[in-house]
């Protein structure tokens, strides 16, 4: 990350005159903001809450009453050259063709016509519409005219793109696919953008796509609070971490009077308790059952490997919880992702491992993510045993994390030094 912002908003007033003489309305009060390259960032509040002002004012768009817009270390005084938007509506010209629609964007540059279509043309192929240069706006469905609106914005290499609810206008699965192909060039680290800033009402697309979201109050706008996305991607909606995300954000939305708090990672996970089993049992266990056929009464298996019931059910509970066998009515089945980790050689198995749990144990992926994200990519043992003891016992806590400390130094995510109580991002992902 650049030590220099890409933006940098200093407390920022925009206030109207109203008719009554002297009297002023405030949108905007004291806005301090920083943006990164390489991040999305979400802006989340209510209706009126002046998120769309905010938007135009790092465009350049709106002069501030007072405060400043700073981009790439240079104060915004007139339409910002470093930012492109992408509007609610499409805005899309009628009497143009799909990539003049496009071209309108380089106006402003001093290039030549071959040059111009050049860059139009990569743009639409980025975007899906290669097919469709010559079409009229009126031929587009919805989804297609917002393609063209991004294709627009990205055609001039912006350092930061603008997106000021850009899918509301789409229905629901033109929105997801759009947000879905948006989601995969940045993973991809081919999005033609250094960092997105994004206006939107709708917090699981907040959560999808952002790596930060700012929430703002109203009457006038202020800056709540910041909450981190520390969730892998790509983000299901399905998994408990993102769940309780969501919840977490929906309730500082639906109550301004309270604080803009982190939610953890091990709170983002919900603290559903890791089964205490050794990756070497679970293994072992998934061996044996391999060779038995695949499919074993448990009472069975317990008795050929003379294990107490209280021991062999939480490798059972891993073994399900990690993807690799399913128990039901009494009987445990391997499953083939359960078989390629039995079967492997160590290095594969690792990684069979590893790739289930990220998967399915939020916990562990958490740890990694906080760590992958903290300064020299290391986090005491305490960071997260403090976390841990908000929803479990002091006993119950060490043991999760104990558990997780085995899961993810066997799937090399994180290496954990005993002795200075330290956990560090596994050298391989540091590199």
């Amino acid at each position: 990350m650049s030590a220099t912002p890409l933006l940098q908003i200093t407390r920022l007033t925009k206030s109207y005159p109203t008719p009554e003489p002297g009297s002023f309305f405030t949108v905007l009060e004291g806005i301090d903001l920083t943006i990164h390259s390489g991040e999305i960032v979400a802006i989340l509040g209510r209706s009126g809450s002046g998120k769309s002002t905010l938007l135009r004012s790092i465009a350049g768009l709106i002069k501030p009453t007072s405060g400043s817009v700073v981009s790439s270390g240079h104060e915004v005084s007139g339409p910002n050259s470093d930012v492109a938007l992408v509007f609610q509506s499409f805005a899309l010209l009628p009497w143009l063709t799909v990539h003049e629609n496009v071209e309108v964007g380089l106006q402003p540059l001093q290039l030549s016509d071959r040059d111009k279509r050049r860059r139009s043309m990569e743009a639409l192929r980025l975007v899906g519409l290669e097919g469709f240069t010559n079409a009229y706006p009126k031929e587009l469905s919805g989804g297609m005219q917002q393609r063209v609106g991004f294709a627009r914005a990205l055609v001039v290499r912006p350092k930061l793109l603008l997106l000021d609810e850009p899918f509301s206008a789409l229905d629901v699965l033109t929105a997801e696919n759009l947000r879905g192909e948006i989601d995969d060039l940045w993973q991809a680290e081919t999005f033609p953008a250094e960092s997105i800033v994004m206006v939107t009402n709708n917090i699981e697309e907040a959560i999808i796509l952002a790596d930060r979201v700012v929430v703002l109050g109203s009457n006038p706008s202020r800056v709540r609070g910041e909450i981190p996305i520390n969730l892998a991607r790509p983000r299901s909606r399905n998994s408990d971490a993102f769940r309780a995300m969501a919840d977490h954000i929906y309730t500082v939305m639906t109550h301004p009077e309270r604080e803009v708090a982190f939610i953890s990672p091990a709170q983002a996970a919900r603290r559903e308790a890791l089964p205490e089993a050794r990756p070497g049992a679970i293994s072992g266990l998934l061996e044996l059952l391999h060779e038995y056929g695949g499919k074993e009464d448990v009472a069975v298996i317990g008795d050929r490997l003379r294990v107490e019931a209280d021991d062999l059910l939480p490798i059972l509970d891993a073994a399900a919880l990690l993807g690799f066998a399913t128990v039901e009515h009494g009987d445990v089945r391997i499953t083939p992702t359960g078989i390629d980790f039995a079967t492997g050689e160590i290095d594969e198995a690792k990684e069979h491992f590893k790739v289930a749990v990220l998967e399915h144990a939020p916990l562990v992926r958490a740890m990694h993510d906080a760590l992958a994200d903290a300064p020299d990519g290391e986090l005491d043992a305490q960071f997260f045993l403090d976390d841990l003891e908000e929803t479990f016992t002091m006993e119950e806590a060490r043991e999760q994390f104990n558990t997780a400390v085995n899961w993810g130094r066997y799937a090399q995510l994180f290496e954990y030094d005993s002795d200075e109580e330290v956990l560090r991002v596994h050298r391989e992902h540091a590199e």
